[in-house]
């Protein structure tokens, strides 16, 4: 006789109480994931400061960083928390973060990939991501100095440090020199 493993759902996770790692949800299945160093932390401070402030200073809606969950599947639930994500204001009841996690996809996620990290969980994830309605996604390589642009339908694109990431029709006039992501001399 198999035993099914029970399944979490994502109020439960909420609940858990803090251990210092980091969870998330993946069809009801919990995964660890080790907090992030300090590479990963710059690169995500980084991003988080030049999108936060241009998105609060515009008020085009919300920027959230690594430790936000969204809720992008139910029954069996899925959890997912981006690096950093840009969610649109009209998407947030009253233009307000909930309590617990948000039930919108994020318009813009931001993945900085740890080295940790295996690209094939990464690839996984951005999937996932694209597939639940995120709109435009970075995912910052530090070993390759680079980042994917992924947009769901469309080839991905790779930047170099001599390129610039555009917020184009998801955070419009907003602009990221990709050097400035891995150059902080």
């Amino acid at each position: 006789m198999a035993i099914t493993p029970r399944l979490m759902t994502a109020d439960e996770l909420f609940n858990l109480p803090d251990d210092g790692m980091r969870y998330e949800l993946i069809r009801g299945e919990l995964r660890t994931m080790p907090p992030g160093g300090g590479e990963h932390g710059d690169e995500s401070s980084i991003f988080d400061g030049s999108l936060g402030m241009f998105v609060r200073a515009h008020k085009l809606g919300r920027v959230y960083t690594n430790e936000t969950g969204f809720v992008l599947a139910t029954t069996p639930d899925t959890v997912r928390a981006p690096d950093v994500a840009f969610v649109r204001r009209d998407k947030l009841t009253d233009g307000r973060s909930p309590r617990g996690y948000l039930r919108v996809s994020p318009d813009l996620a931001v993945e900085v990939i740890s080295p940790n990290d295996r690209y094939t969980e990464v690839a996984e994830k951005i999937a996932e991501w694209l597939a639940h309605g995120v709109r435009l996604l970075f995912a910052v390589d530090p070993r390759r100095k680079s980042v994917e642009v992924h947009r769901p339908g469309q080839p991905t694109q790779t930047l170099g440090l001599d390129d610039v990431l555009d917020g184009e029709d998801v955070v419009p006039g907003w602009t990221l020199a990709v050097r400035d992501l891995f150059d902080q001399s």
